[in-house]
């Protein structure tokens, strides 16, 4: 049976159906090409973080945010538009997370401005320099786009001891004050003396020295006092520095226990004892939940002339069996042990987590804080931390027996004493329930006292003038 012929298209038929067939093709290609309407960002948490030294704000969103602020006065208000980004109630719970105790912040307000651009108008309590710039993800953070308002004039740290009745004014430089001499009876003049001293002027000769009374048969002379050589009386001033804080938790517990908390309660249990002890005042460089730089911690014990820093932490680490305590100092040379530098490593990024306006970082500065460590500073910071860790070894068991030294930023004060305190192992179940315990803060902060004790009983302080 003869095979029927295939059909065939007119010439006609075929040339529309290309046509066709090219359109289609045209408007799908134009279709992938042509860009797609840009998503808005995300915001995903706010936050507030209120301190004297200054205020941050915080809006975690899933991608970069485009900003653009200006200042208004009579009222003081700062104003951000936001591009890129939609309202929606995470954002509009900031209104709510504004204290009335705000030093800086009065109200914010949000809003569309329009399509696609949400402001922000912060209503404020007193002219601020607001710093505005943006974070890259680090550690659980995704993108972070924060708001520093800081007053026109920065808080002087010696003023606020002085309102604190912790500063005597004329004390910016720490003077030597003479203790007391023991009040003594003047001696009985000679009579013969006198006149042989009398004769002696009238001569031109030079008297003799100062006479005392021969002694009274059965009791010893009275000597005048020798006018005292170093042994002076002064202010003590101990810096105090809470680790973390504000944006950086620092490390967490098995159960929720962030470092920044305890660290905080610890230094302010050792700040009220240190107080406690004759001559003595404590400056923290953190006294509530806010993030400060790690420059700006050794800049702020150096404005207050500190004799001594202490930074207070709480150490972690991948495996929950490691524990003890531990006191750290710099090192220049490389760190003593492999877990020394890897912790010196993970706590110099605090910066990067807490969130450090690079464009404002000093790096410079940073570097000859450095470059001016000297040797003197660390063999008096090992000797400190001998001293305190000899004390903390006897209320738990210490991770090295040793004092140990690796490249800390917190610590490279040049001339100031330092030593970093990981209080215990906060990722260690046990040392974890401690921490959280009253009672063992209290024994952390007696042990840190005692140490300090022994260490200015050893190394009294000089009078002695620094420069800030």
């Amino acid at each position: 049976m003869p095979r029927p012929p295939l059909l065939r298209s007119s010439p006609l038929t075929s040339g529309a159906r290309r046509r066709t067939l090219l359109k289609a093709g045209g408007t799908l290609l134009l279709s992938v090409l042509s860009p797609l309407p840009a998503r808005a960002a995300q915001i995903l948490a706010v936050r507030v973080w209120p301190a004297d030294d200054y205020t941050r704000v915080t809006l975690e969103n899933d991608s970069d945010l485009k900003t653009d602020h200006f200042l208004l006065a009579d009222p003081p208000r700062l104003v951000v538009d936001i591009d890129g980004l939609d309202l929606n109630n995470t954002l509009k719970s900031l209104v709510a997370k504004v204290e009335a105790n705000d030093p800086y912040i009065k109200q914010v307000r949000v809003g569309q401005n329009r399509p696609r651009v949400v402001r922000l108008v912060f209503d404020l309590k007193e002219e601020i320099k607001p710093q505005v710039f943006t974070l890259v993800p680090v550690g659980t953070y995704k993108h972070r786009l924060i708001f520093d308002l800081y007053p026109v004039h920065e808080p002087d740290p010696i003023l606020a001891l002085i309102e604190k009745g912790e500063w005597s004014p004329g004390d910016g430089t720490p003077t030597a004050v003479p203790a007391e001499p023991t009040p003594i009876q003047p001696p009985v003049p000679d009579p013969v003396a006198r006149i042989e001293a009398e004769i002696a002027a009238i001569d031109g000769r030079t008297p003799p020295g100062p006479v005392q009374a021969p002694p009274t048969p059965g009791k010893p002379a009275v000597k005048p006092p020798a006018p005292p050589a170093n042994n002076v009386v002064r202010m003590v001033t101990i810096a105090l520095d809470p680790g973390h804080g504000g944006e950086d938790p620092g490390a967490i517990g098995a159960t929720g226990t962030r470092e920044k908390d305890i660290v905080l309660a610890v230094a302010k249990r050792l700040k009220a004892k240190l107080e406690a002890l004759p001559n003595t005042r404590v400056m923290l460089t953190r006294d509530g939940d806010y993030f400060v730089p790690l420059g700006k911690r050794v800049e702020k014990a150096r404005k207050v002339q500190a004799d001594l820093f202490v930074s207070i932490h709480a150490d972690a680490f991948t495996e929950p069996r490691a524990r003890g305590s531990s006191v750290f100092v710099l090192s220049e040379k490389g760190a003593t042990s492999t877990a020394a530098r890897w912790l010196a490593n993970d706590q110099n990024k605090a910066d990067m987590i807490g969130g450090v306006n690079l464009a404002r970082h000093d790096r410079q500065l940073a570097s000859v804080l450095f470059d001016l460590s000297t040797t003197a500073q660390i063999n008096d910071s090992l000797k400190l931390g001998k001293a305190v860790l000899g004390e903390i070894g006897g209320i738990n068991r210490l991770h090295k027996a040793a004092v140990e030294q690796a490249g800390f930023a917190v610590l490279k004060a040049p001339d100031i004493p330092s030593i970093l305190v990981e209080t215990a192992f906060i990722s260690n179940p046990e040392e974890e329930a401690k921490l959280k315990d009253d009672g063992y803060q209290e024994q952390l902060a007696n042990a840190i006292t005692k140490g300090i004790k022994r260490y200015f009983s050893a190394n009294p302080p000089m009078a002695k003038s620094r420069t800030t």
